[in-house]
């Protein structure tokens, strides 16, 4: 996987689970925010995560 797609990934889960948080609290425009932000953060680490795992690999 690319450092794009890593971050893609990332950033689709967050805005996920915010979406379907934001519909059960009838709170949409806070959660959706925060889940961007939370898969923007699961993205950059799903992203140093495998700059990790390929420095480690003989």
């Amino acid at each position: 996987m690319t450092k794009e797609k890593a971050f893609i990934k990332g950033l689709s889960i967050g805005i996920a689970i915010g979406t379907a948080i934001g519909v059960a609290t009838h709170n949409l425009g806070l959660w959706l925010s925060l889940g961007v932000a939370i898969g923007a953060g699961l993205g950059i680490s799903f992203r140093e995560g495998k700059k990790d795992d390929e420095t480690k690999s003989p």
